[in-house]
């Protein structure tokens, strides 16, 4: 999950199997059955973590609103543990960096209203280790229902486990990753089980549902506050790519069960301000995890009205819980439906060209079915009707979404043939 270009170029990677599975039941674990919604240490302070950053972030997390808009997870990511297991073999917090230790963490987080997350990697190294960028081997090899106990002692709700090898074939990683959620489960605790199977590894996001596995499962490698890196499912990604990836594996998300593109990158800047918003629209369309990863201290206006744009916020939280499915797609102009729990349909038009261009579908495509319908404008909160057509001029790499509603809707949307980007 880390700086792993130098990896990548040198050609190490496993091929694993590649043999598709089967549609798999969501896991059921007690946790909630909507995308998570929160925010992780990595992307901005990488291993620079402490309790006083973390506790900095909860307190701004709650102060600026955001914890009432659903940001409840705060993720501790690497570089929290101590470098060596105690004398019985349990993790440690890092003495220096945590020294109230990592229940104490938890309870103030709890004690604000909000869940706590942590980070942990299933073979002998996290990442940082494996890179050499922080000292020891403490992976939960060998030690995967002994960690899950003490995360549930110390009040843990969230454990991302990031794989972070090149070893393995894909059946390695199941059984690997299937043998933490065993553990979680033994524990009776209710606990998110996020899991990353792509770093410096060959990507199986794409080639299989991990529903029966895990919660949430990375569908890339490692996201970058880039638009377009020219990745097409290597390290690193940009947000457009990210989408061509994510967008055809609608059929894996369930209540309960999500396609991760990977945490946030609004309000890190290395993006336009239309950019940022597609970033945040398409996100909530997909029924992504909407995990920030920026400094939440520090957030201007316009980063402020995207995070909290309660349009898309309620798209992304429906309780219907599916991820929106293509209607159409030239290479350029690209549509995606995602059906509602109420009976509306959330559309976007979204727009992958360098110039504005006028994006239009209508409502029988996107499933419904009627003469009369209202269009309510997810960015500007306006509502407009319409007999059918639905149509807006997009700029370059922008995202128009409407709420349609006012009539009946079919099972699912109809999607169009049309070819990759």
């Amino acid at each position: 999950m880390r700086k792993v270009g130098a990896l990548l170029a040198a050609g190490v990677l496993a091929t694993g199997g590649l043999a598709l599975q089967g549609q798999a039941a969501a896991l059921d674990n007690g946790v909630a059955r909507t995308p998570p919604m929160g925010w992780n240490s990595w992307n901005t302070f990488g291993c620079n973590i402490s309790e006083t950053l973390i506790k900095q972030m909860a307190d701004a997390i709650v102060n600026s609103g955001l914890r009432d808009l659903g940001y409840q997870y705060v993720v501790v990511d690497d570089c929290w543990m101590n470098s060596t297991r105690d004398s019985a073999g349990n993790l440690q917090a890092n003495a220096s960096r945590f020294p109230s230790g990592m229940k104490a963490l938890g309870d103030y987080l709890h004690a604000k209203g909000l869940k706590f997350g942590i980070y942990q990697a299933p073979l002998d190294k996290t990442c940082a280790q494996y890179f050499g960028s922080y000292p020891g081997a403490t992976g939960a090899q060998g030690h995967e229902a002994q960690d899950a106990r003490q995360f549930a002692a110390w009040g843990v709700d969230y454990l991302k486990y990031d794989w972070c090898s090149p070893s393995g074939t894909i059946d390695d990683q199941v059984r690997t990753f299937a043998k933490m959620r065993d553990a979680l489960a033994a524990t009776g605790r209710p606990i998110v089980y996020s899991i990353n199977s792509n770093s410096i590894h060959a990507k199986t996001g794409p080639q299989r549902d991990w529903g029966d596995i895990a919660n949430m499962w990375r569908t890339t490698e490692d996201i970058t506050n880039k638009w377009d890196t020219g990745q097409t499912n290597g390290y690193p990604m940009g947000i457009q790519n990210i989408v061509n990836v994510t967008v055809p594996l609608a059929s894996y998300a369930k209540p309960g069960a999500f396609n991760d593109p990977d945490m946030m990158e609004v309000g890190r800047g290395g993006m336009t301000d239309t950019e940022m918003r597609s970033h945040f629209a398409l996100w909530a369309m997909m029924a992504s995890p909407l995990i920030l990863g920026n400094d939440v201290r520090n957030m201007d206006a316009a980063t402020q009205t995207i995070l909290k744009n309660a349009n898309l916020i309620a798209i992304n939280q429906d309780p219907l819980a599916v991820q929106a499915r293509q209607i159409s797609n030239d290479g350029t102009r690209r549509v995606l439906a995602k059906k509602l729990g109420n009976g509306d349909v959330a559309v976007a038009l979204f727009n992958q060209g360098g110039s504005t261009t006028t994006i239009s579908t209508t409502a029988s495509a996107i499933g419904l079915s009627g003469g009369s319908f209202t269009l309510r404008d997810a960015w500007t909160n306006t509502v407009s009707g319409t007999t059918g057509a639905i149509s807006a001029s997009v700029p370059a790499h922008g995202t128009v979404v409407y709420r349609v509603s006012g009539a009946t809707s079919s099972p699912s949307p109809s999607p169009s043939p049309s070819p990759s980007p």
